[in-house]
């Protein structure tokens, strides 16, 4: 009988450092195969450099923008007064920023983005699932802005052309040069994303306080013509705080925490370069809910000056600064516009469903190549039909959204916080065959709960003004609270199916 050396264990694939940041083990390989490519491996230690001040600047620039203007704008347009519409949105954002916390979690620990964070919960392959949700949803909201962004070019050049820029032939019943506008708008983003993450990151530290200013601008040039501050507050509710309010406010709360539901989601798209926990937890804590109510009261204030002064509250802050008799003022109001634009939609919505197309097929797809997809499918979905009323903005798109992506975060809070305790395996994540790979790299159920809990959420609800009627009239008592339905069904049917799993899943 001769002796044999004891097996020597294998080498850890990844380590865990004092501060709780794990990385891939200096010397180890870097996953390879068919579900890894450059830009969805972990960010190294040394390159999550993002700060407290980093993340409050993302958030105040996503955040001051003419979205979240007309989404604050458009609930005075259906009855609210300035108070209720700042109560709404600002509860809206308290409650939002506990998910974008929790999913937040994943980036700076792991250094991973969102749909390779949400292969733990529904498997390698079924992450492409909540990914292509998400990019989607990401496309339209790129759409609508990437509309606003080109009708202020539109109106910008009309000022300094004339008539001749204003009144071109329609088409499409719109004059061509608003499409000229919107098509010199969707390639300026275009360029900004190909230059990567961290001109995304410079761009936002400037576009923020430049972007405020010129809201604060907005209010002042409003009050004067108003004759101060008074009529801006004292423009009435047409609910009052009676049924008639109660009735609007469910539906527009989940309106309003599904405008960030989306980056509830995909948070982990930023906060993997975050520089600790704490960097991430504080920048967002600061930067969401206080400058979203900020921007919310500047918004309804101005809605309410624009009712009193022209009889009518005008929501959209483009068609506002152009009755600027002042060439200075609209040129400086315009401007501010596209910064706000362009702030948002590059960080919100190229970069997350730019990860999300490369986890479809990440040997073929890159980021840029997702980035291009995203620019492309935001034009398909016809985002001026979206944005041209503000009830369909607000309740069909907005609630639709809140209620479907309410459900996959459900799911990725179940999975990560309570059955996982936060621990995952970072390269299990990448290989076929290891303990993400569930059943042909598909969590069925994940995706039962998804769809269970998508159902409940918006199958109740109203899809005017796109078509009449609701899919599921019975269950239309949920849809005003889709958000919440959607996050708390799957949740619980998701941690019930992995019980009955009958093995350990971390």
């Amino acid at each position: 009988m001769t002796d044999t050396a004891p097996t020597a264990p294998p080498p850890p694939t990844h380590v865990t450092l004092a501060d709780g940041r794990v990385e891939i083990a200096p010397g180890a390989p870097a996953p390879t195969g068919p579900y890894a490519n450059e830009d969805l491996l972990p960010v190294p230690v040394d390159k999550r450099t993002w700060t407290t001040y980093n993340f409050s600047a993302l958030w105040v620039g996503m955040a001051h923008n003419t979205a979240s203007w007309t989404l604050a704008s458009g609930l005075i347009a259906v009855g609210m007064d300035w108070k209720q519409a700042v109560l709404t949105i600002a509860l809206a954002n308290v409650i939002v920023l506990i998910p974008m916390l929790l999913t937040g979690h994943a980036g700076p620990k792991y250094g991973i983005p969102f749909p390779v964070f949400a292969r733990a919960s529904f498997g390698i392959r079924g992450a492409n699932l909540p990914a292509v949700v998400r990019a989607l949803v990401a496309c339209g909201w790129f759409g609508i802005q990437t509309w606003i962004g080109g009708e202020a070019i539109y109106f910008l050049a009309g000022k300094l052309i004339g008539t001749g820029w204003t009144d071109a032939a329609k088409v499409g019943g719109y004059a061509w040069t608003m499409w000229l506008s919107f098509a010199i708008f969707w390639a300026l983003q275009v360029v900004i994303i190909y230059r990567g993450m961290e001109t995304i990151r410079r761009f936002e530290n400037w576009a923020a306080p430049f972007v405020l200013v010129g809201a604060f601008v907005m209010l002042w040039w409003m009050s004067d013509k108003a004759g101060g501050f008074g009529p801006l507050l004292d423009q009435p509710s047409k609910l009052g705080w009676g049924p008639d309010f109660w009735k609007l406010f469910a539906p527009a709360l989940m309106g309003m925490i599904g405008f960030w539901s989306t980056l509830s989601l995909n948070i982990p798209d930023f906060t993997r370069y975050g520089k600790s926990q704490r960097a991430q937890t504080w920048g967002q804590a600061l930067g969401l809910p206080t400058t979203m109510t900020l921007f919310a009261f500047l918004s309804v204030m101005v809605t309410s000056g624009s009712q009193a002064v022209y009889g009518e509250a005008i929501w959209d802050p483009v068609q506002l600064a152009a009755k600027t008799d002042s060439t200075v003022g609209l040129l400086f109001a315009l401007v501010t516009v596209l910064v706000a634009t362009l702030s948002v939609n590059v960080a919100a919505n190229l970069v997350s469903p730019a990860f999300d197309f490369s986890n479809i097929a990440p040997r073929r797809i890159s980021f840029r190549a997702g980035a291009l997809a995203t620019c492309v499918l935001g034009v398909l979905i016809f985002p001026w039909k979206l944005y041209s009323d503000p009830q369909g903005y607000i309740f069909t798109w907005l609630g639709l959204v809140g209620g479907l992506l309410g459900t996959v975060a459900g799911i990725l809070i179940a999975d990560y916080w309570i059955l996982r305790r936060a621990r995952l395996d970072l390269a299990d994540l990448y290989r076929p065959g290891g303990r993400y790979w569930y059943e042909g790299g598909w969590n069925w159920r994940a995706v039962v709960a998804f769809a269970v809990g998508g159902v409940l959420a918006v199958g109740g609800a109203s899809f005017k003004p796109l078509t009449d009627g609701r899919p599921i009239p019975a269950l239309a008592d949920l849809a005003d609270y889709g958000w919440a339905v959607g996050l708390g069904t799957s949740m619980v049917l998701y941690l019930v199916l992995m019980a009955l799993r009958g093995r350990s899943t971390v």
